[in-house]
């Protein structure tokens, strides 16, 4: 895992209490980054990245996204589950430097083990 320079977009889960993160590469998609579909969505990057011997789904773990506006303000949009001492690391892995607007989404959408109710997403 590599720190950036400069302000990224991407996507992270916490594992066992640790940053697994991947940050956005323009040059590769120079398309953008999406929420969904085939660009660095947390399902379709799960199946290359996640740990070795993991037999969970993508969405199992706790996890986020950055995402940086055309204006450069930058926000983290995460599970409940994930904690605010996790803020500082995201924002050294991701290149921020100021302010950060901070977005818990309590949907589906970041439901992971740790919610009532949570199934796999197929």
């Amino acid at each position: 895992m590599c720190k950036t320079s400069f302000p990224k977009n991407g996507v992270f889960w916490i594992i066992e209490g640790k940053l697994l993160a991947f940050a956005f590469e323009e040059e590769i998609y120079p398309e953008g980054i999406a929420k969904s579909g085939t660009t660095y969505n947390h399902k379709k990057l799960w199946k290359a990245v996640h740990p070795k011997g993991c037999g969970k789904p993508y969405d199992y773990y706790p996890r986020g996204r950055v995402h940086i506006t055309k204006d450069g303000t930058a926000h983290l949009f995460l599970s409940p589950h994930i904690t605010a001492g996790f803020v500082p690391e995201i924002k050294v892995f991701f290149g921020i430097s100021g302010d950060m607007k901070i977005h818990y989404d309590h949907t589906p959408h970041y439901y992971c083990h740790l919610d009532e109710g949570w199934r796999p997403y197929t």
